[in-house]
């Protein structure tokens, strides 16, 4: 008999079949571990070549140095993402303790990271805008022209302070009683974020800065490996996508509808104070 039991459990490990198979769950406890190191893999797509490219000109003196708050809002992303990989990872090899321990790191690093990047907004907006009044009457205009296209980024830049943290909120709120949306909910608040990699990427193409429809459709396309197993998965779609996206969409009507607007260029540097 026992023999026979062995026999019968070893063939089911064999199985292809999706559902209930040992193969579907470890897809379902590492699934959330990839993800992880593809959103990194993202940002450091974009940011690493970008990043070289602005410290080259740093160095050669075509542009200021980077200010202080830009290099705290770099490290506590990178933080945050070092985070998420490491709790993925903790759940994902049966270590749910640790995973509940260090989560509360996310506690204090998320708002800090809010905070911080509402900071970075304004600060590299002021930046420019003294640039451009210091600077010759000739290149004014043009340097004028890189104002408004950093206006029209503020719009995204708000949208992601505002649903990121909206976002974040919920995935924490839910971290005791639902963990199905707690873990969904982190990955969706966190790919708030990935545009600011997503439009650094040299090789992808881009709408901007004259739409911002590209930041949308690679948004989605770096969360689909996510939802397309959750469907296969479960066949259908789980709470959190249907939130994530309904609170999405008039987002990005609005971004969309002011984009390169005059009244939205007039709002915003009302906004920064220089209006």
């Amino acid at each position: 008999m026992t023999t026979l039991a062995n026999n019968l459990n070893f063939a089911e490990t064999q199985l292809d079949v999706l559902s209930g198979t040992p193969r579907a769950h470890a897809i379902d406890r590492w699934i959330f571990v990839l993800m992880s190191a593809w959103f990194i893999a993202i940002v450091l797509a974009g940011f690493i070549p970008d990043s070289l490219m602005k410290i080259d000109a740093v160095t050669a003196g075509e542009r200021p140095p980077f200010p202080l708050i830009l290099h705290v809002h770099a490290v506590l992303m990178g933080s945050f993402l070092l985070l998420l990989l490491a709790q993925a990872w903790q759940i994902a090899t049966g270590r749910s303790a640790q995973h509940m321990r260090l989560g509360m790191v996310a506690m204090v690093l998320a708002p800090a990271l809010v905070i911080v990047g509402f900071i970075l907004a304004p600060t590299m907006y002021h930046m420019l805008w003294d640039a451009a009044q210091a600077a010759p009457l000739g290149e004014r205009e043009e340097m004028l022209g890189g104002l408004e296209v950093r206006e029209n980024i503020l719009l995204l830049q708000l949208r992601v302070g505002i649903l990121f943290s909206l976002f974040l909120s919920i995935a924490l709120k839910a971290r005791s009683r639902n963990a199905g949306m707690h873990k969904r909910m982190m990955f969706l608040a966190t790919a708030m974020a990935l545009p600011a990699g997503l439009d650094r990427i040299p090789w992808l193409p881009h709408s901007m800065p004259q739409s911002p429809l590209t930041p949308d459709l690679y948004t989605l396309l770096a969360i689909a490996p996510m939802f397309v197993w959750d469907v296969m998965r479960n066949h259908s779609v789980h709470p959190a996508y249907v939130i994530w996206l309904a609170v999405n969409i008039p987002f990005a009507l609005a971004v969309h509808g002011l984009w390169d607007t005059p009244v939205w260029h007039q709002t915003a540097r009302h906004l920064m104070g220089v209006g």
